[in-house]
């Protein structure tokens, strides 16, 4: 019998263990070789075992992992100035996570807000929204599955429809707290359900007319995925706060905030702050990302490569009974079925390939940027008759 594991039992783990990774090649311990479509679920942009970036983080190791943010070190001023360029805007906080950056973005707003006389200042959040596990974002993320058992949540956020513009427009109308605006522009863990750039730009004008801050979230969908450096970016629009993480370090623990106007100026010394993160390790992981992504053209790639996956989907699977959409933008991708499918997780692992589910009926496809067309036509032969295998049955009662 196998020994009871030490471990906290928080997670539903698939019976296998990777031991390394090339590529977008996972492998077990039986010497097995996976298509890695989920890329430690948006983490792993260069794929496993960049040369690039396993030459700098070595490099990085042997001058100096960690220092406290109570000196200064040039690769946090770096990496802060790439992300500045590429976004439009002026300021980073740097921390660990995406949980840690949405975490400080909630608290730039509540601060914006006591700081114009707004006692108990709100925050629009969205159904389907998933922010994280802390219990402020645990209270901003939505769904009673993953709040049970926390309450009481943290107050101050007022849910909406996403892009209903209408119930957007009533909300301002009717809450004379609200200071902020917090949305993903596209959802993850919620079923990978995009804002539409309508919306968006509606949003902005907005946060512009109530003097509202907009926080756009890109934790998951940012760093290069959809095709541009940030999903935001679609639509023409600058956020004034917009929290990273997940794919910004390649698989090193990073995150970040992005803000600009009085949203970067809102936390002064004493406010906010961290332990470890924008420490070196991190930093050249960072910066060694972005450098890697621009000199391989994988923003372009995502988005070639993730326009040629999503139509040879559609053309497979777009007319069959049983699939409700094909959505996502870039090498973000969900499949919705019309009944939960999450065994297909294990059909796939089966099949050597790593994808998930969430939101119960959506297949999240989630590839390191390095992904090809090789790979997306091996994917598709792979996936797509597993698909057909399940609605082929009878739906479950």
């Amino acid at each position: 019998m196998n020994a009871p594991s030490p471990l906290m039992s928080t997670y539903l783990q698939q019976p296998v263990v990777f031991t390394h990774g090339d590529g977008v090649w996972l492998f077990d311990t039986l010497g097995k070789r996976y298509l890695d479509c989920l890329s430690g679920i948006a983490v792993n942009t260069l794929g496993h075992n960049h040369p690039k970036l396993v030459a700098a983080l070595r490099e990085q190791i042997g001058r100096v992992i960690h220092v406290s943010n109570l000196f200064e070190h040039p690769l946090r001023d770096e990496l802060a100035t790439l992300l500045i360029e590429r976004s439009s805007m002026t300021n980073v906080f740097f921390c660990n996570s995406g949980l840690e950056a949405n975490e400080a973005a909630i608290k730039i707003a509540r601060k914006y807000g006591h700081d114009r006389g707004i006692d108990r200042p709100e925050i629009i959040v969205y159904e389907k929204a998933f922010h994280g596990r802390s219990l402020a974002t645990l209270s901003a993320t939505a769904g009673a599955k993953v709040q049970k058992g926390f309450e009481p949540l943290v107050e101050g956020f007022v849910r909406a429809p996403l892009n209903d513009l209408d119930a957007l427009t009533r909300i301002a109308a009717e809450r004379p707290n609200v200071v902020a605006i917090f949305i993903e522009a596209i959802q993850g863990e919620g079923g990978i359900n995009p804002a539409q750039q309508e919306y968006l730009r509606a949003a902005r004008a907005l946060c512009d007319q109530k003097g509202w801050l907009l926080m756009i979230d890109e934790v998951q969908c940012g760093t290069g995925r959809t095709g541009k450096w940030f999903a935001h970016q679609w639509a023409g629009v600058v956020p004034d706060v917009m929290p990273l993480a997940k794919g910004l370090g390649s698989g090193v623990p990073i995150g970040a905030v992005v803000a600009h106007g009085a949203a970067a100026r809102t936390l002064t010394p004493g406010t906010h702050g961290t332990t470890f993160g924008g420490n070196p390790l991190a930093m050249r992981a960072g910066i060694t990302t972005i450098r890697v992504m621009e000199e391989d053209g994988l923003i372009a790639n995502a988005a070639e490569v993730g326009k040629y996956l999503a139509d040879a989907f559609a053309r497979e699977l777009g007319a069959l009974e049983g699939v409700r959409d094909i959505r996502g933008r870039g090498l973000m991708l969900g499949i919705e079925l019309d009944r939960p499918c999450s065994e297909l997780v294990k059909s796939c692992l089966d099949a050597g390939v790593v994808l998930n589910v969430t939101a119960d009926t959506v297949v999240r496809m989630l590839p390191a940027l390095i992904f090809g067309k090789d790979h997306a036509d091996l994917l598709v032969d792979r996936l797509v008759p597993l698909i057909k295998d399940l609605l082929s049955r009878p739906k479950s009662a």
